[in-house]
């Protein structure tokens, strides 16, 4: 086996894997290495968490804003395998029992050299984007960012509407709040961007998206932030 993903690795970085579809549960790469007369079809498949593990997860990410923080600005957090492990769960297969792979070429034994390729050009995306990860674990990036968001608006309704205790905010939390640079108004406000279909993953290009990388002023009307009026306004510019 240790030949045959050597022999991947030096063929994902050749740039023979033509192309990779990331979705929930399976990622799919047409590879065609440099004796193959023909692309062939790789996949592989690991296990969705569902509804309840992700709840769990998307609870501890909201109680340390940094991981927010991190995953709003396109990054990977550091120790957030900790925050799946907590869940008894592991966000990148352990070992190849975990996952189902197959190939279109049917040689034996198994993993072929196209999807040991294949695992090196999906461990690439991931540090790419961190996203993909999470799209194959059964999260796209607009679900978690707007699961995020809806537990953050929900944590401040709850801290707003609770009897005054005297005690004060805890530095580590207004810390994290700073890092995050957003305040209740963007938690409560319209999603964050989506990644584009194309281009370098993460990147934005919508008019309005410099309102998502600013701190957003502390000003409304007639209850709305300010940043939502905005919106549309820079929404109505010609995209550069």
């Amino acid at each position: 086996m240790g030949p045959t993903f050597a022999r991947g690795r030096r063929d994902e970085r050749a740039g023979h894997v033509r192309q990779l579809t990331i979705s929930g549960s399976l990622a799919v790469a047409l590879v065609r290495g440099p004796d193959d007369a023909a692309a062939f079809r790789s996949r592989i498949a690991v296990r969705s968490f569902g509804a309840s593990e992700w709840a769990r997860v998307e609870q501890d990410l909201v109680a340390e804003a940094r991981y927010a923080a991190d995953l709003l600005g396109g990054r990977m957090p550091d120790g957030i395998g900790a925050v799946f492990a907590a869940a008894g769960l592991s966000l990148l297969p352990l070992s190849l029992d975990e996952v189902a792979m197959d190939c279109t070429c049917e040689r034996w034994p198994m993993p072929c050299v196209h999807l040991a390729a294949t695992c090196y050009a999906l461990a690439r995306s991931f540090e790419e984007d961190p996203f993909g990860v999470f799209t194959w674990r059964g999260r796209s990036r607009d679900e978690l960012l707007s699961h995020l968001r809806e537990l953050r608006a929900a944590a401040f309704e709850n801290d707003q509407n609770a009897p005054d205790s005297g005690t004060y905010p805890d530095e580590n939390s207004e810390r994290a709040d700073e890092e995050l640079g957003v305040s209740a108004e963007f938690w409560g406000g319209s999603p964050a961007p989506s990644a584009p279909a194309s281009g370098r993953p993460g990147a934005v290009s919508r008019p309005d998206a410099l309102l998502d990388q600013l701190d957003p002023p502390h000003l409304a009307h007639a209850g709305r932030p300010l940043v939502d009026l905005l919106r549309p306004a820079y929404r109505a510019l010609p995209e550069a």
